[in-house]
C-alpha cells in the first residue's frame, strides 16, 4: 500500500480508501465485516462512510452501513488504527427522513452524536458536508442554472462555528467538503481564513475516465490550495470494469439492481467505455486496474475511493495501487479523452 497524508495535518492515511455504500443493502454485515478485514490486511487503513448510507437512501435502511463498521470496530478494538471519515447528508426530498434542519446548529450536532453512536466511536477523523445546501449543478447537473426562488442564505460562517465546536469539544478532528464547485470552495477557504475557523482539508468529488470535471477550476483550487481530493466513483459505479459493455455484470450489480443510477450509462459514456477498454485490451492490462491507476497519479488525489459488492473485486481494485500507467497508455487515454470528453459530469 501506498499513504499519504490528509493536507495540512500529520493524519497518515492510505492512498486508496475504502468505501462502503453497499453495505446494509446490496451486502450484508458479514460481507462487510470480510471487506474491511482484507482491506486492512492489504494496508489500507482508511475507510469512508456517511449517514445516508446504504444507497439507495430509504428510511427503513438509513445507518445501516455506519452501525456495520460500528460493530466491526467493537469486535476488532482496532479504532486508534484506522482513519474514519464520515458526512452529513445535505437537504433533499430523499433525505428529509433523515433531517428537516440542514446544515444548522442544531442539524450538525444531531448529526454528529448519532452517527458517533452508530460507529461506536468517540471521535470522527474527518467529517464532512456531503453536498452543499443551496442549489447548484452537482450529482451529474453539467450547467449552473441559477434559480432566483432558491431560499438558501449564505451560512459558511455559522456552519464552521458549528463544526469549530464540535473540532474544539474533541466529537471531531477535520473536516471536508462534498460535491462542492469551485465558488463554494473558495467561500469556505475565505470564511475560515477572515474569522480563524476551522479549514477544509478535503474534498470529496466524483472523479474517473468518464468524469474529469474536477480537472477545470477545482483541480487549480486543490493544488494551490492545498485541498485534498477525495475522489468517488472512479469506475464510475462499475461501467469501468467493462462488465456492462461485455454484458458480464451480475445480478447483484448495482445497475442491474438500481437502474434509475443512470449517471455514466449515456451513450457517449457507454462509447468511451468502449474506447478505454480497447486500449486496456492492447496494452494488456485491466481496464479497472488502469481506470484506477489513472486516478491513483494525478497529483490533486489525495485518496482514492473504491468499492466493492465481493472480495473478488476488492481484491482487484486494493491492487491497481501497485499499477503504474506507461506514457503510451496515458497518451492513448489522453486521445479518446479529446474526443469524448468528460460524457459523465
Amino acid at each position: 500500500m501506498k499513504y499519504t497524508t490528509i493536507p495540512q495535518t500529520e493524519i497518515k492515511i492510505s492512498k486508496i480508501c475504502l468505501g462502503t455504500m453497499t453495505w446494509g443493502n446490496q451486502n450484508t454485515q458479514d460481507e462487510g465485516f470480510a471487506q474491511l478485514d482484507m482491506a486492512v490486511e492489504q494496508g489500507i487503513n482508511f475507510i469512508d462512510t456517511a449517514e445516508l448510507y446504504p444507497v439507495p437512501a430509504t428510511a427503513e435502511t438509513q445507518g445501516r452501513t455506519s452501525t456495520i463498521i460500528g460493530n466491526w470496530l467493537n469486535e476488532r478494538k482496532n479504532r486508534d488504527q484506522l482513519v474514519l471519515a464520515t458526512k452529513i447528508a445535505g437537504p433533499g426530498d430523499y433525505t428529509s427522513h433523515i433531517s428537516t434542519l440542514g446544515y444548522s446548529p442544531e442539524g450538525i450536532k444531531t448529526a454528529v452524536h448519532k452517527s458517533l453512536k452508530r460507529l461506536q466511536t468517540d471521535y470522527i477523523d474527518l467529517y464532512q458536508l456531503h453536498w452543499p445546501e443551496r442549489h447548484t449543478n452537482r450529482f451529474g447537473i453539467r450547467d449552473y442554472q441559477h434559480r432566483p426562488d432558491d431560499p438558501w442564505t449564505d451560512n459558511f460562517h455559522e456552519v464552521l462555528l458549528t463544526l469549530d465546536e464540535m473540532i474544539k469539544s474533541g466529537k471531531i478532528r477535520h473536516i471536508g467538503i462534498s460535491n462542492e464547485s469551485s465558488w463554494g470552495t473558495m467561500r469556505f477557504l475565505e470564511e475560515s481564513k477572515t474569522h480563524r475557523l476551522p479549514r477544509i482539508r478535503t474534498i470529496q468529488n466524483s472523479y474517473s475516465l468518464l468524469n474529469r470535471t474536477f480537472e477545470g477550476d477545482l483541480a487549480e483550487i486543490s493544488v494551490r490550495e492545498k485541498i485534498g481530493l477525495l475522489a468517488y466513483s472512479p469506475l464510475a459505479f462499475g461501467v469501468l470494469s467493462g462488465k456492462y459493455v461485455n454484458n458480464t455484470a451480475s445480478e447483484n450489480s448495482r445497475l442491474k439492481l438500481f437502474p434509475r443510477f443512470s449517471r455514466y450509462s449515456s451513450d457517449q459514456s457507454t462509447e468511451a467505455t468502449k474506447k478505454y477498454l480497447a486500449i486496456a485490451e492492447k496494452f494488456d492490462i485491466s481496464l479497472p486496474h488502469m481506470a484506477l491507476a489513472f486516478v491513483n497519479s494525478r497529483p490533486f488525489v489525495t485518496a482514492n475511493i473504491i468499492g466493492a459488492t465481493n472480495l473478488e473485486q476488492l481484491k482487484e481494485n486494493i491492487s491497481s495501487i501497485d499499477v503504474s500507467l506507461t506514457n503510451e497508455i496515458l497518451q492513448a487515454i489522453g486521445e479518446v479523452h479529446a474526443v469524448i470528453p468528460n460524457p459523465a459530469p
